[in-house]
């Protein structure tokens, strides 16, 4: 039988579950307090939690400002990934600045996650240029990609 996948917005409650799934998923994770300033003190932040049976599997943020939207770090747990969940959710994401009035979100991917990139095309993202050097950990270049919505 399959679980129950909820998404919901992100409250201060959801941070350790969050944090957890940072740095399960990333060379240069954000510190617990980056996303309690994102969720407490950002008016522009707009973060979103994925849950199975209550446990944090993924997350994704977005800042909106003046209709343009960015994902600023979209992520699910590696024991969760091949499920299709990064596709629903991102799907969640792009509804959300729709219904909010964004007309474009943007991001930054590694180079080399074909898999993400993927991800992002089957959802309309274009190539929008290369951000040299983005990456602090190993100095890789960022991909940007955006959508119109």
């Amino acid at each position: 039988m399959e679980s129950m996948i909820d998404i919901e917005k992100m409250t201060v409650y959801d941070i350790d579950g969050v944090h957890a799934v940072e740095l399960a998923s990333f060379a240069t994770p954000w510190s617990k307090d980056a996303f309690y300033y994102e969720i407490t003190n950002n008016p522009y932040a707009h973060y979103f939690v994925m849950k199975e049976e209550e446990k944090v599997v993924g997350y994704c943020g977005i800042w909106i400002v003046m209709g343009e939207a960015q994902i600023t770090n979209i992520a699910i747990h590696p024991s969760c990934r091949g499920r299709k969940l990064g596709d629903l959710l991102l799907g969640n994401a792009i509804e959300y600045c729709k219904v909010i009035g964004a007309t474009i979100l943007s991001l930054e991917v590694r180079v080399s996650n074909t898999v993400a990139q993927n991800l992002y095309r089957k959802h309309g993202f274009q190539n929008g240029g290369i951000r040299k050097k983005y990456y602090v950990d190993n100095n890789e270049d960022a991909l940007v990609m955006w959508v119109n919505l």
